[in-house]
């Protein structure tokens, strides 16, 4: 029997400090706190602290991922890092949360930057490396500080972004993982650059230095401010990417697998507002299905939504083992990735 790769335990990683509603609107004295609760489905976002960096992060969701019992340090032989904060241009980020992790020499490390579709990209890379049998227990961990990215007075994204740290276990699957399809898979992909300025910093790399000029903060006529260092989401841009691109995922996906929407007992898809959730599930014809739409004290999270929604989805006991979920990720890229999970029955959470 040929090797096949599972997700054996998740743990995350939320920053102390959160940002509330109350304080928020003082920022914007035209919204109110129930305002922004009811169209964005978000009460507080965690927030890292000053110092505290996306690698920083890693390491704490990682270190309670492997205080589970279920692995030891040792073991691990493949760390992937997705982030699009990391600490430095260079060295990469993975190399740092690697020794800081304590892992064994023998262990790969690399980075891979990608945003909201980034846990499912992971999936696939993990599996890749464990059905090649290059690895057989690998770390993927997702970890973000948008917040440091947002100007305050960005109404656009900073209600919306929270910061975290998701750390994935995926190893070698039991020898009672003989049927036809694999514990994860398959995979639907999709990208489209020419929407890359959606969702945007755009200064600070090679293409537009940091400079003077591009720290000027600037009204954008829609009632934010921010410079050219900071977050700029053209949201309406992507509320109409996601609506056109996810449900032909969902298809294409369902059709790949060979299952309908019954087989399939759990739907999570990247945390990014209720308001979007809400129309996806509706043109997905998800909506007597479980389909997991709660990110109250989360915002969202970027590329540790996923993996966060399926701990607390695993608490309320929307998602089980042995029955399959489908993941769909989509967002900054523009990229997007789907695919289908089923976890074990000794999966095992930590949660913040």
């Amino acid at each position: 029997m040929s090797v096949q790769a599972q997700i054996q335990s998740i743990a995350y990683y939320l920053p102390e400090k959160a940002l509330d509603n109350a304080e928020l609107v003082q920022c914007f004295h035209h919204w109110t706190a129930e305002k922004v609760t009811r169209k964005l489905g978000i009460n507080r976002r965690p927030i890292a602290a000053g110092g505290e960096t996306a690698a920083d992060m890693a390491v704490k969701a990682a270190e309670r991922l492997l205080s589970n019992g279920i692995c030891d340090h040792t073991d691990i032989d493949f760390l992937l890092f997705c982030t699009q904060s990391p600490d430095y241009f260079l060295p990469t980020s993975a190399c740092i949360v690697h020794d800081k992790l304590g892992l064994p020499k023998s262990c790969g490390a690399l980075d891979f930057n990608l945003g909201c579709s980034g846990y499912v990209y992971g999936l696939s890379l993990a599996k890749g490396l464990i059905e090649t049998g290059t690895a057989k227990n690998v770390l993927l961990i997702t970890s973000e500080t948008y917040s440091k990215y947002i100007n305050p007075l960005d109404r656009a994204s900073r209600p919306l972004f929270g910061d975290a740290a998701a750390a994935t276990l995926v190893n070698v699957a039991g020898c009672n993982t003989s049927e036809a399809q694999a514990p994860i898979g398959p995979f639907v992909f999709g990208t489209d650059g020419s929407g890359a300025d959606m969702l945007i910093v755009p200064a600070g790399g090679h293409r537009l230095p940091k400079s003077a000029e591009t720290a000027l903060e600037r009204a954008d006529g829609a009632g934010s401010i921010r410079s050219l260092d900071q977050l700029k989401m053209h949201g309406a841009g992507v509320f109409s990417f996601a609506i056109n691109r996810v449900p032909p995922m969902v298809e294409e996906l369902l059709q790949k697998s060979g299952k309908n929407r019954s087989d399939v007992g759990c739907y999570i898809f990247h945390q990014a507002n209720k308001y979007m959730l809400d129309r996806l599930q509706e043109l997905c014809r998800l909506e007597n299905t479980n389909f997991f739409n709660d990110i109250k004290d989360r915002g969202n999270t970027v590329s540790s939504s996923i993996p966060i929604a399926m701990c607390d989805a695993w608490q309320t006991g929307m998602l089980k083992p042995n029955v399959w979920t489908m993941l769909i990720g989509f967002g900054v890229g523009l990229s997007w990735g789907g695919t289908l999970v089923k976890v074990p029955e000794g999966f095992c959470v930590s949660t913040a």
